[in-house]
């Protein structure tokens, strides 16, 4: 039997079909070139090749050209439930910061730049002050994610040194990361002190000794212990730290400038309460509770903080002027925490009643029932996301779509405007906490053109 393959055309022969040929008017050569021989190729893998007998060629290298043309980032509807969600970019920018971060990406702008004084400044002054009124600090320094200021500032203060940690802080982030191999980039050298579950005061007493170059704490904010435990506070550690001149690094990992006790999540220390409880240095992510650009904002007292930004590893660690003015946008909107909780998605997506929910819901409900596809609101359970608030679980709600959930998720991916949802129970759902009231119209949108 001859092997219909042997028919196939060559990438000369369907370059010159017309409608092929129309392709370049839109794409580069080399462009339109590569979607053919990529769907040759797929089609001689193929046992029965789809166009050996003349098919329609310039729909498959249509299809291709589309798909190679496409940007490798883009955005998606979060659908998971999961605020900030580490796989879909964390946390969503308040409109003032994406307005500042096209201001000064435009054009120039005074990066560098003493306007005042008319000659050279430095990036690191731009959102210093900001921070220091909002946290009470008394000097700030912005590098360019969490893992990066805590490197910093272990590299700066323990100097080569040993620091001490309690092993039940030893934790692991995101992407298998884990502290203690974040900080051996650094100069210091971790000394691990009392038990997984208990570290007493006299446990880090014991270690400090002549090698001993600074204490770490650690907040344990992606996972809870509870039954016999015990660990040792700042404020406890503050006598000895004193007595020893030594400074005391807090890694609060999320991070979090306002409390959140009235809407029931507590557990998150904020910045200014660590700081008042005698942290020398606090450190964490600027992406996450804080909900602005990714980026690591490093605070404490002056002495220290100069040193590092005086460290020539902040070079490597230094952001851009687009972070910069996102971060000071986000920042300015805390001045007013009611504001900061409007304004933040993050923030108001957390707060979000589920009253608000439910008419979300519904009003999406009608639309998809409009287009004649079967769905149904559902209880749901949301989350924080980025280790914040492990033990918390906000009530939610979500769509669940009628039909194989397996099919209605990859459709779902592939859209335009990808959705990510979750599949539970056998059926997809689409969880609305994460999706604000102006991209309804674009969820229902891309759920109507992945069932058709």
């Amino acid at each position: 039997m001859r092997d219909p393959r042997r028919a196939l055309p060559s990438v000369n022969a369907l370059l010159e079909r017309e409608e092929i040929r129309q392709l370049l008017a839109s794409a580069p050569r080399a462009l339109v070139v590569g979607a053919v021989r990529h769907v040759l190729a797929t089609a001689r893998e193929t046992e029965i090749p789809p166009f050996a007998s003349g098919g329609d060629w310039a729909e498959a290298v249509r299809a291709q050209l589309a798909r190679a043309q496409q940007p490798s980032l883009r955005p998606v509807i979060n659908a998971t439930g999961v605020v900030l969600h580490t796989n879909l970019g964390r946390a969503p920018l308040a409109r003032a910061a994406i307005d500042a971060m096209v201001a000064v990406s435009a054009g120039y702008s005074n990066l560098e730049y003493d306007l005042d004084a008319g000659a050279r400044g430095s990036r690191y002054d731009h959102c210093a002050a900001l921070l220091r009124e909002l946290t009470g600090a008394e000097d700030a320094l912005v590098v360019n994610n969490g893992a990066a200021a805590l490197v910093l500032a272990l590299d700066t203060l323990a100097d080569g040194r040993e620091a001490i940690i309690s092993r039940g802080e030893l934790v692991e982030i995101g992407g298998s990361f884990r502290v203690h191999e974040i900080a051996a980039r650094s100069r210091a050298t971790l000394r691990e002190v009392g038990a997984t579950n208990r570290t007493h005061l006299a446990d880090y007493t014991r270690a400090i000794g002549a090698s001993t170059g600074a204490l770490l704490k650690v907040h344990r904010s992606n996972f809870a212990l509870s039954g016999y435990v015990a660990e040792t506070s700042v404020r406890e550690l503050l006598p000895a730290a004193r007595e020893h001149g030594l400074a005391i690094i807090h890694d609060l990992g999320s991070g979090l400038l306002v409390s959140l006790d009235d809407i029931g999540l507590r557990g998150e220390p904020t910045v200014r309460e660590a700081l008042d409880n005698g942290a020398s240095v606090v450190t964490m992510s600027g992406d996450k509770l804080l909900g602005g650009p990714q980026g690591g904002l490093i605070l404490g007292d002056a002495l220290h903080v100069g040193a590092m930004r005086r460290n020539p590893l902040a070079r490597a660690f230094r952001v851009d002027r687009a972070t910069l003015a996102a971060l000071e946008a986000t920042l300015t909107l805390y001045r007013d925490p009611a504001v900061a909780r409007r304004e933040i998605p993050t923030l108001a997506m957390i707060a979000a009643p589920i009253e608000q929910l439910r008419e979300r819901g519904a009003r999406a409900l009608r639309a998809l029932r409009d287009a004649a596809i079967e769905a149904e609101l559902v209880d749901s359970v949301s989350a924080v996301g980025a280790g914040a608030f492990p033990a918390v679980e906000l009530p939610s709600v979500a769509i669940a779509l009628d039909g194989d959930a397996e099919r209605w998720s990859a459709r779902l991916r592939a859209g335009n405007r990808p959705v990510v949802g979750r599949v539970q129970d056998g059926r997809m759902r689409l969880d609305l906490r994460t999706v604000p009231d102006d991209t309804i119209d674009d969820l229902v949108s891309a759920v109507t053109h992945a069932h058709g």
